[in-house]
């Protein structure tokens, strides 16, 4: 909805209060008369009638002159289909260049992915005013240069993978964190991604991520409990799912493929082996990071590394990371710890992370911890 009144309108600050006042309407008229046929129909109708209505009356409509040949939304001529195409739109007009590649990220995770600010914070391990302020930033940037809502052409799509990459794999992410709905929507814009840039690895490569991912989704979890992957149910996972993964995997192989998402999805693809070879899972992880420079990823070779059987190197690893705001890192040393019988350490090392927790699936999870000490 937000994407189709972003491109109608060419405003995101309007999109975002056109699109609040359309669901306070509906809250107030549907309890009466019954919710529509087609809800997000009405939805963007409302919402693009409001706006034109509240242009009007600020008397600004003559400054909006790209909006004079637009006819008036009404029902009839509603396709709700195009609100699907119009995401990649909004995807691709967020990560234009013109804007810092943070910035690209977190607006279109803002205004597509559906996350609160406080969220893209914790993505991108800064504070919440930090990313009040990027944010507001980079929207000004789009309003003052006049960035046009559309897909680019082909000879300008490379110089947006990156940013859009990104955007659609933290977007996947919070949907892996228990918000389903969310990751099936990130794989579907993966697959239009991948076939309008066929011939690029990093997209099917990003893509069969993704899927093999997805298809264990329903073994991460018990009720509120968040499960570790040595303790999943593998009959809950989706094999079929698994195995188009993997295909994807081979297309971005033989496109050449030795980016960071084709390595990613290669580990995805080994850890969803009956037996997990942890050696080629670290190694993949080391080229992973000498990709990318990421400590994150330095932790999770970490991780690999102790379950290859060294938890000692593993931690010292671990203590030369930069990762004080990180959840997992504190959650990981702490595991590390208490496999090293240093249980004193290790409780406060949980402690740390039971702080830094935003789901009840990893509270339940550290607080469990915590009581086996």
């Amino acid at each position: 909805m937000l994407a189709s009144l972003v491109g109608f309108l060419g405003d995101f600050d309007r999109a975002e209060e056109a699109a609040q006042e359309a669901f306070a309407i509906a809250a107030e008229r549907w309890p009466v008369s019954g919710v529509p046929d087609a809800p997000g129909a009405w939805l963007v109708t409302t919402a693009r009638n409001g706006a034109i209505d509240r242009i009007r009356r600020e008397r600004t409509l003559a400054q909006k002159i790209h909006l004079l040949p637009v006819p008036e939304a009404i029902m009839d001529d509603f396709d709700d289909t195009l609100i699907k195409d119009e995401r990649l739109e909004l995807i691709f007009t967020c990560c234009h260049p013109a804007l810092p590649l943070e910035g690209q990220v977190a607006l279109t995770l803002r205004a597509l992915g559906g996350l609160q600010t406080a969220e893209i914070a914790r993505a991108f391990v800064v504070s919440e005013e930090t990313m009040k302020r990027r944010l507001t930033r980079a929207k000004a940037k789009i309003k003052a240069t006049g960035i046009p809502f559309a897909v680019p052409g082909a000879h300008l799509l490379p110089e947006r993978l990156d940013a859009v990459l990104a955007v659609i794999y933290l977007i996947y992410n919070e949907g892996y964190s228990g918000r389903v709905d969310l990751g099936a929507e990130a794989i579907r814009l993966g697959q239009v991604l991948a076939g309008l840039m066929p011939r690029e690895p990093e997209a099917h490569g990003l893509l069969a991520l993704m899927m093999i991912h997805h298809a264990r989704r329903r073994a991460r979890f018990s009720g509120d409990d968040l499960v570790l992957l040595d303790d999943q149910d593998r009959s809950l996972w989706d094999l079929r799912q698994i195995a188009a993964g993997r295909a994807v995997l081979d297309q971005a192989m033989v496109l050449g493929g030795r980016g960071p998402y084709v390595v990613q999805a290669a580990i995805a693809s080994l850890q969803a082996r009956e037996r997990i070879d942890w050696p080629q899972v670290a190694e993949l992880y080391r080229r992973l990071a000498d990709l990318t420079g990421s400590a994150v990823v330095e932790l999770n070779r970490a991780v690999a590394v102790a379950q290859a059987g060294d938890p000692a190197a593993a931690l010292r690893a671990v203590d030369g990371l930069d990762l004080d705001g990180y959840l997992y890192f504190h959650s990981t040393r702490g595991e590390l710890l208490r496999r090293l019988g240093r249980d004193a350490e290790a409780r406060t090392a949980y402690r740390r992370a039971l702080e830094l927790a935003a789901s009840t699936p990893e509270r339940r999870f550290l607080t469990r911890r915590l009581e086996q000490l």
